[in-house]
């Protein structure tokens, strides 16, 4: 069986049976820096920022390069997102979570709608025209890529569209 065989179908089935999913939580070991996460205080009201997604699901549009799922580290690359088709234009590689739901209905794991509905009622000042997908499996050598140089690229992007907050959601 292929390895991402074994990857979907592990997806499924604790997804579908919980329980099982705690040897897998139990296993994971989490990757730690050892220095202060750099959280940036917002400095004015909500209503007048400009917010943009991060998201760690996997999701791009269809003609963009779908994540590597071959390599068992992952994929630390990025994906840049546009929020004005990616309704209506969108795949999903990841295949270390069941994304069937996400299929379906994008706002599970990239809420471009609902923040939408927040700019129309003046909740939230702006929202970007870009935002950013990355594959979530990242492990091994590519943690130093993904901290070193794609996190990085990403943050310039969002500084060059003047983002106030970033919503980052997880797959």
């Amino acid at each position: 069986m292929s390895s991402r065989i074994k990857n979907q179908l592990i997806a499924k089935v604790i997804t579908r049976f919980p329980r099982l999913a705690q040897r897998f939580i139990t296993a994971y070991e989490p990757w730690e820096s050892g220095e202060p996460t750099p959280w940036t205080a917002v400095t004015k009201p909500l209503s007048e920022c400009r917010v943009a997604l991060v998201t760690t699901s996997g999701v791009h549009h269809k003609d963009q390069l779908p994540f590597d799922m071959q390599d068992s580290e992952g994929d630390p690359s990025f994906r840049e997102i546009e929020g004005a088709t990616i309704s209506k234009d969108y795949l999903i590689t990841h295949d270390y979570y069941d994304h069937s739901d996400a299929e379906k209905d994008l706002n599970i794991i990239l809420p471009i709608d609902r923040l939408r509905e927040l700019q129309a009622a003046g909740t939230i000042g702006d929202l970007a025209a870009r935002h950013y997908s990355f594959m979530g499996h990242i492990d091994g050598h590519h943690i130093a890529t993904l901290i070193g140089k794609t996190a990085r690229q990403v943050v310039e992007k969002l500084l060059q569209d003047e983002v106030d907050v970033v919503l980052l959601t997880p797959a």
